[in-house]
């Protein structure tokens, strides 16, 4: 029996991969750095830590990796609380409220730093729904090391095996597989070209999913 959901954030409950992805490359741009399309989509699902650790590892970066991290967190904060149109995905809500009612625990494992899930957790009403918030910026290893979601397992004291999780990009499937949970991929066309195949089941739309279909997975 599945009793617990621990949910991605950026791609699964706001559409916020495009926010990330114009902020980085107006870094890029300021940082003199020619990132190409296929492997700034690779660290879609990462944290910034390990995205900027490792393109200063092949690129001259001007700056401090710490340096490049705090700008970038500080032009997606900025960015996403003077977007007044920001809404969550759609079905996300509608989806998390009817776990709540079936009884499910909820959990939320986002490589975003604590910040960010704050203001969008809260600007879409939805945080009290969580039994359990982790933060890439809680972790040592980013996904996809397990270790963001065997902690939310951890805090809301359910085993690995009884946990599903809802991703949207590669590394977060993967690091699903890797704490021994079952996934669900959301294939979301804003996520780029994202391998799913490690998914358990794949989703174009919530409205695919009800509490007994994941319990049956």
């Amino acid at each position: 029996m599945n009793r617990a959901v621990i949910f991605d954030m950026d791609g699964v409950i706001v559409d916020s991969e495009p926010i990330h992805q114009e902020c980085e490359k107006k870094m890029f741009d300021l940082l003199g750095i020619q990132v190409s399309k296929e492997e700034h989509n690779t660290f879609m699902g990462s944290t910034d830590e390990n995205m900027w650790y490792k393109l200063a590892k092949t690129y001259n970066l001007p700056i401090r990796v710490d340096e490049a991290i705090q700008m970038k967190k500080k032009l997606y904060l900025e960015h996403i609380m003077h977007e007044t149109t920001i809404e969550p995905i759609p079905g996300v809500t509608e989806l998390i409220g009817c776990l709540n009612r079936y009884g499910y625990l909820l959990a939320l494992a986002s490589s975003s730093p604590h910040n960010q899930i704050g203001y969008i957790l809260s600007h879409f009403k939805i945080k009290h729904f969580f039994h359990a918030i982790v933060s890439g910026e809680d972790m040592k290893n980013g996904k996809p090391h397990p270790d963001i979601f065997l902690k939310a397992a951890e805090y809301i004291e359910i085993s690995p095996a009884e946990c599903v999780v809802i991703e949207d990009s590669t590394n977060g499937v993967l690091a699903a597989k890797n704490a021994g949970m079952k996934c669900i991929g959301f294939l979301h066309s804003n996520s780029g070209s994202q391998n799913l195949s490690k998914a358990d089941y794949i989703i174009h739309a919530f409205d695919e999913l009800s509490p007994p279909f994941i319990n049956s997975l």
